[in-house]
Parts: C-alpha cells; structure tokens; sequence
C-alpha cells in the first residue's frame, strides 16, 4: 500500500496521471489555433482561438453588422472537473457554462452538458479543405433545435 502510494505521488510529481492526460488531449486541439472569418445573411463573424500552450485554450467569438457589433462570447477550452476537458462559454460576458468533452480527436470535439437549457451540445471540427464548422444543439420546446456556423483562416496581414 506505502508502495503504490509513493509510486502514485511520484507519478503525479512528474506529470503523469488525470492532469497530464487531459493536457495531452488539449493539444489534440490545435487546429483552432487562429482568427476565423465567415458572413452569413450580413453578419460577419469573427472566432480567435489561442494556442493549447500552457494547459488551455482562450478564445472570443464576434459578431457584426452594418458596422456594429451586435453579440460576443467569451471562452475557454481546459481541465476541469476531476481532469475532463471542458468547454467554458461566457456568451455576452455572462457566468461561464461549461459543457464537458465525449469526443476528442484531431479534427473534431463535441462538448455536452445535458442539464443546460440549451444548447446541450457544442461541436467543432475542420473539414479537409479548411474550412472550421461549429456547431450548437439541443431541445428546444420539445425538438432539436441548431446553429451552425462556417469559418474561413483569416489571412495575415
């Protein structure tokens, strides 16, 4: 029992265990890295997500019309929740939700939290030509409601 204890924390000490699990998996999310641009129906959209270095994501989401923004959210990608990664979205600079991974590979995530209103769901993944979708769902007055939106990489300038 002293054995395996003393195993288990010099373990811990020297990254391995739940935490450095789920660092590893942050990293599998590098393809977000970077500002994407879309328009739809005349709003142009703008996502900037951070780098994984460090154990997290950071990111913000814009919205604009006719010159003027007209939504914004907040968010976060880390461990959290006995070293599950998670999703942290402040829409309009309200409390974060955080909404837990069931899925993870190198070009998709899907995040859920069933017991939030709506969405329920929030899902990322790039398609092979580049492009970012993402997308939101859950039950709305009993039938599955979704958003979806579609970036392109930003260019430098």
């Amino acid at each position: 029992m002293r054995l395996s204890m003393l195993l288990l924390v010099a373990g811990l000490s020297l990254g391995y265990g739940p935490a450095a699990a789920a660092e590893t998996n942050l990293d599998r999310l590098a393809w977000l890295e970077g500002t994407w641009v879309g328009v739809t129906n005349g709003v142009t959209m703008e996502e900037t997500w951070s780098s994984p270095a460090g154990g997290g994501l950071v990111g913000m989401h814009k919205d604009t019309k006719a010159g003027r923004m007209i939504s914004f959210e907040f968010f976060r990608v880390v461990p959290h929740d006995s070293s599950r990664v998670c999703y942290l979205a402040s829409p309009l600079g309200k409390q974060a939700v955080a909404f837990c991974a069931i899925e993870l590979t190198d070009r998709r995530v899907v995040f859920e939290n069933l017991q939030h209103d709506f969405p329920q769901r929030v899902m990322y993944w790039l398609e092979p030509d580049g492009r970012l979708h993402a997308r939101i769902e859950g039950m709305q007055a009993g039938k599955l409601g979704s958003h979806d939106w579609v970036w392109t990489r930003k260019k430098a300038r």
